[in-house]
């Protein structure tokens, strides 16, 4: 039986904001401790997805990734057995495939402005199972709830999301410098869950170097402020999960005009190189606003106008999304 648990407040609007996220890679692909994959990641500004939930009689959404939105609202309705409908307004959405996040925080930010709407409360990672995301990685859970430097536990026995296991803020100073394919996308859907399944057995020796390596330098160096072994630690990760990901994405990196430009940086002295999730995105780690400048301006003559790619600066993000509730009557009130 459908029901709605909130009558009282039929006008009211929900906005939500959030941000993207870089996967900086898999601490054991090969589970031999019952638990698999675990990840480590970053929220990160200059991308967002931000939309508004009201009241309607079906289920439409509007805007960029309008389809998407619509069927996560669906989903969330069903699965909770909320009075249909809503109406999804996307005025913004991170962009698809690029590997930053933007199908898990669509979904968590339709199912939480779907159920604030209705008056219901659920922890973010409860949504991300209806909306059928974080199934591999909590990264993007945690950066919709939590922002910052963020690690999960993998995927257990069960069905649960893996779980947030530590989240710690991201240095202020610190700048990341996004390495964009302007012409190609990353594995996803159907081909990156093949892609998984054509794998070979990753070693639990490099799995337990890797989570070793994490543990000890990775988020020691981000507690510290410490960028150069933070950035020599993700590399190494890069490296071991790229390569092992290599027959499935034609090399340690989905794109080969990124590859080029990673390549570059690396052998300039930029230590931290990698790819966020499937990529085609890369990313260079670096120390301030002023390096991060210095670089793309190099990188630029270095490579002419950069037709096959884009730079971006970008920092770390060490809040989670935002959430507003308002009717049009509070918004007339505060009208001038």
């Amino acid at each position: 039986m459908m029901r709605d648990r909130d009558n009282h407040n039929q006008d009211a609007a929900v906005t939500v904001e959030t941000g993207a996220r870089l996967h900086l890679g898999f601490l054991d692909l090969n589970g031999g401790l019952g638990r698999r994959f675990g990840s480590m990641g970053l929220a990160i500004d200059g991308f967002r997805t931000h939309l508004t939930a009201t009241r309607a009689d079906t289920v439409t959404a509007s805007g960029p990734s309008a389809y998407r939105a619509r069927g996560h609202a669906a989903r969330v309705l069903e699965a909770l057995g909320l009075r249909p409908g809503v109406h999804i307004e996307v005025h913004e959405a991170i962009p698809g495939h690029l590997g930053l996040g933007s199908g898990t925080q669509l979904g968590l930010a339709v199912g939480v402005a779907v159920t604030q709407l209705h008056g219901v409360s659920l922890a973010p990672a409860t949504v991300a199972g209806i909306a059928d995301r974080g199934a591999r990685s909590g990264i993007g859970i945690g950066s919709f709830d939590q922002g910052g430097f963020i690690v999960d536990g993998g995927r257990g026995p069960g069905d649960g999301t893996p779980p947030v296991i530590s989240r710690m803020p991201y240095p202020e100073d610190w700048r990341v410098v996004l390495v964009l394919d302007a012409r190609g996308e990353g594995i996803h859907g159907a081909d990156e869950k093949a892609a998984f399944g054509r794998l070979p057995p990753f070693p639990s020796e490099r799995a337990a170097h890797l989570c070793r390596l994490t543990l000890m330098q990775i988020m020691p160096a981000v507690a510290e402020g410490r960028l150069e072994p933070f950035a020599r630690g993700v590399a190494e990760v890069q490296r071991a999960v790229g390569d092992h990901f290599a027959a499935a994405q034609g090399g340690r990196y989905t794109s080969p005009a990124v590859a080029e430009v990673l390549r570059w940086a690396e052998a300039e002295g930029y230590a931290g190189v990698g790819q966020s999730s499937w990529g085609p995105t890369g990313f260079v780690l670096t120390a301030g606003v002023e390096d991060a400048e210095q670089l793309v301006q190099a990188a630029r003559r270095r490579f002419g106008e950069l037709s096959a790619v884009r730079l971006c600066i970008v920092r770390g993000c060490n809040h989670g999304s935002r959430i507003s509730i308002t009717s049009p009557l509070e918004t007339l009130k505060r009208a001038p």
